[in-house]
């Protein structure tokens, strides 16, 4: 029996609970128990449930025979150092494979329900099962694994939202380029950050990971869901759910189109997180030039006055990269949005570069003028910008000697001046009001010029076939 001490925490953990959340986790502990067999029943001695890690790696068969199971091998492995590694005061199970119902219980409360402090504890015996100094190896292992268990977990519960990884980039780059963006928060004692090769083989103490932990909230936020999703426990209800609401935002207009976004799912959420609150439930996807043909016209057709929006980029060296656009596009041969928007870069590495006060060219958007340059823009100043695409439709820059002035980033670019091989824009958020009046003039008939345009390159007037549907309902995986 435990001491009184020991079964008073183990209440405290119960405690935080809702009782049909500890039904939640009764269930899913019985199940396990159940799957570890009759490995206590020898000499017909009546034995307290247990788990071991067979069961949690068995857990495939009962989710579904099948399909695979809803949580990869080494997450599964870590998952259950984890458990082990909690210790029951006065047990002398301290060393057992077996997980006892407590350990169980303490495990789901201090990761799912815990502060930062109980958090970190399990975690670090997650990435290492012994005691002491971690290599950044280890850290990057941890990493890599808890993104492609988070992808991997959402697509297997069909809760990617309308994203699939057929009509996303390759997750496995993606989730490499997330994790060393996260590990990049990763510092010495001393507060020096290392860097590329060196951070793989540097060691590091604990308190230098419980410090990592604290300042990249992806960490604890992936690990909540991983388990709430893989082990499928604390799901029903609503409230619980809000770490998933907008991790990743509902895709509209990619289904039926054949077509593969240019982002990968790590890169989504980790761009999504860096957008406004309000934004991050849906993206619409506005104008694709692998769908709606490589012309500035029609991508200025496509992209006026439809709200917030990101623009991805991708050159002809395979970068790629793009900007959020805080209000909705116009051609007003002036700078507008504001401090809200920023540039990132999705290929070769992942980052998000937001203002820097120092002026306020946010964005830039030009059609059909002979004074100033036509294009489309973001940061910097004309002829210098962080991001440009030119209205000579294939030509691009991104200028940063050595940073852009306005959002601090490099050259998001291979080369200064690059050639485009793909464009893609969505919008993000609800449809501003001035998009969904039935019958409100699109910009082709506000800009005779640019309708002039249009006749005059012998393109038929696509804005009328492509006023898609405000909504088109594209739910589902």
């Amino acid at each position: 029996k435990m001491g009184n001490a020991e079964s008073n925490t183990y209440q405290n953990h119960l405690s935080r609970f809702l009782p049909e959340e500890q039904t939640d986790i009764d269930e899913m502990f019985d199940t396990l128990s159940g799957l570890s067999g009759a490995a206590g029943a020898k000499n017909g001695k009546a034995t307290k449930k247990t788990v071991t890690l067979a069961a949690l790696q068995a857990r495939k068969s009962i989710t579904s025979a099948y399909m695979r199971e809803p949580l990869p091998e080494q997450m599964t492995v870590r998952l259950y150092n984890g458990m082990k590694s909690i210790d029951l005061t006065g047990k002398s199970s301290g060393a057992s494979e077996q997980i006892a119902k407590e350990q169980f219980v303490i495990f789901m409360s201090n990761l799912l329900k815990g502060n930062a402090d109980e958090k970190i504890t399990i975690i670090t015996k997650m990435i290492s099962k012994t005691e002491g100094p971690v290599k950044g190896k280890q850290i990057q292992e941890f990493t890599e694994d808890l993104i492609m268990s988070l992808v991997h977990v959402l697509n297997y519960r069909k809760e990617l939202k309308g994203w699939n990884l057929e009509n996303t980039r390759d997750s496995a780059s993606g989730a490499k380029a997330l994790a060393s963006q996260l590990l990049s928060e990763l510092k010495f004692a001393g507060g020096k950050n290392p860097v590329g090769p060196q951070l793989l083989e540097a060691t590091f103490e604990q308190s230098a990971i419980e410090d990592w932990v604290y300042r990249v909230p992806q960490i604890s936020t992936f690990l909540s869901v991983v388990i709430r999703q893989g082990f499928h426990v604390l799901h029903s209800l609503p409230d619980q759910t809000t770490d998933i609401v907008n991790l990743v935002p509902d895709c509209k207009g990619l289904k039926g189109r054949g077509l593969t976004s240019l982002l990968d799912i790590p890169s989504i959420i980790y761009v999504n997180s860096h957008l406004p609150a309000e934004l991050q439930q849906k993206w619409r996807l506005l104008f694709s030039s692998r769908v709606h043909g490589e012309s500035f016209t029609q991508l200025c057709g496509h992209i006026v006055n439809k709200g917030p929006c990101i623009v991805i980029l991708k050159d002809l060296d395979g970068y790629i990269f793009g900007g959020f656009a805080s209000h909705s596009w116009e051609t007003l041969f002036l700078f507008a949005g504001d401090n809200r928007c920023f540039l990132f870069s999705v290929f070769p590495s992942l980052a998000v570069y937001t203002c820097t006060g120092y002026n306020d060219h946010y964005m830039y958007l030009n059609h059909g003028q002979q004074t100033m340059p036509n294009g489309l823009g973001m940061g910097g100043q004309h002829d210098y910008f962080g991001l440009w695409v030119d209205s000579d439709y294939g030509k691009g820059h991104s200028k940063a000697k050595p940073r852009c002035t306005t959002y601090n980033s490099p050259q998001l670019s291979a080369k200064e001046n690059f050639t485009l091989d793909a464009v893609e824009v969505w919008a993000v958020g609800d449809l501003p009001e001035s998009a969904v009046i039935k019958g409100k003039k699109s910009i082709l008939d506000v800009d005779p010029e640019a309708q002039a345009l249009l006749e005059m390159t012998g393109k038929t007037r696509h804005s009328d076939g492509l006023r898609e549907p405000v909504e088109d309902d594209d739910d589902g995986n």
